[in-house]
């Protein structure tokens, strides 16, 4: 009887260890059975809430490469918890996004501008009985980034930074700079101005902020691509993050994700009390300043970029999830639901500020999460 009880304790201990060793590889690798590190931002992202439902099958999206770093933390623990689903987001551009949801090649896309009247016509071919809505859903700063040696920080305003982007200021010591940054030690350097060369809604939101703040100084056209002359160009946030990076004398505009390793962010002189760096809480400030501007279940909202609020970072783009309000394909429905109900939710917002993004304010959020329930 003593030697069965033993063997029971023994049989009972083994069965712990198989649980505790099965626990610790769940928690240690990703549903491609890859390692996660512990200090990535993916890794941070908490899983420990997410509803699968009848979630399974694959997700094609594509869209917005503003969003892409929040977009990879979330698929890492969405996945994780619900390792029926493979997602696959390209992240070709807002453009890109958009062209492929109205011709139906994905369950959802991701664009930093809201849908135009034409594109939700063209949707409304997709989405039987229903047309593609605009999900508010990650918030972020726009960083004027710069490579300048001998330069960390630096202070500009909408009309300097217009001129510069238009190829009207030249030299990194101009007197209009020079007199923002009485203290830095300004190079005769040409300034070299990289934008976007997809269509891209980064570009709309930059545009937008020097069309609203500085007209006099910024007379070209709005829209995802870009009009004014001259300056270099490349592709996707992380193509122009690599030309300002690799280039003495450069500036771009890219989502603040990407301005690292190097790079020098621009504290933009608003008009308020000080300087606004770009940051996750400035972000947050400027977009609680939105009006919900869309009708029935579409949340488009329109940004004030002119907003003098202390604290309150003007540069701001929101990315929209775009999903078909009725009509969803019924194979990718219970997926593309259960994804945007994580994004949307308590956690899947908490993941954004530790990754350089701002969470959508609670009001507005709120809207969302009652929304994607409603998809069908």
């Amino acid at each position: 009887m003593k030697l069965q009880r033993m063997n029971r304790r023994a049989l009972s201990l083994g069965a712990l260890a198989v649980s505790g060793a099965l626990a610790l590889t769940a928690c240690g690798s990703d549903d491609t059975g890859g390692k996660s590190s512990g200090g990535s931002a993916a890794a941070s992202a908490p899983a420990g809430n997410v509803k699968c439902d009848d979630a399974k099958g694959q997700l094609l999206a594509d869209g917005s490469s503003a969003q892409k770093n929040a977009i990879d933390a979330w698929v890492k623990a969405f996945t994780q918890a619900c390792n029926g689903v493979q997602i696959n987001y390209k992240g070709g551009g807002s453009g890109a996004g958009v062209t492929a949801f109205t011709q139906g090649q994905v369950a959802f896309a991701g664009s930093d501008s809201a849908l135009k009247p034409e594109e939700v016509t063209a949707s409304k071919s997709i989405c039987k009985g229903g047309q593609g809505i605009d999900l508010p859903m990650v918030g972020g700063p726009i960083a004027v980034a710069f490579k300048l040696d001998g330069v960390d920080k630096l202070v500009l305003d909408a009309p300097t930074i217009a001129k510069i982007f238009s190829g009207k200021i030249k030299t990194w010591d101009d007197e209009q700079i020079k007199k923002l940054n009485p203290d830095a030690k300004l190079p005769n350097l040409k300034i070299q101005a990289f934008h976007r060369s997809d269509e891209s809604g980064t570009t709309d939101n930059f545009t937008k902020y020097l069309i609203a703040t500085t007209p006099d100084n910024w007379k070209y056209e709005g829209g995802k691509a870009w009009t004014a002359p001259g300056g270099q160009s490349a592709s996707g946030s992380s193509g122009v993050a690599q030309g300002v990076k690799q280039t003495n004398g450069a500036i771009g505009y890219m989502e603040l994700s990407y301005a690292k390793d190097g790079l020098g962010t621009v504290a933009i002189d608003t008009g308020a009390s000080a300087p606004v760096a770009a940051s996750s809480d400035g972000a947050t400030k400027a977009i609680a300043d939105a009006k919900v501007v869309g009708t029935g279940s579409d949340l488009s909202l329109k940004l004030n970029y002119a907003t003098k609020a202390d604290g309150a970072y003007p540069i701001t783009l929101v990315t929209y999830e775009i999903a078909c309000d009725k009509g969803n394909k019924a194979d990718t429905l219970p997926a593309t639901k259960a994804f945007l109900r994580y994004i949307a939710s308590e956690d899947g917002q908490g993941v954004l500020s530790g990754i350089n993004y701002a969470p959508i304010p609670a009001d507005i959020i709120a809207k969302v999460r009652t929304t994607i329930e409603g998809l069908s």
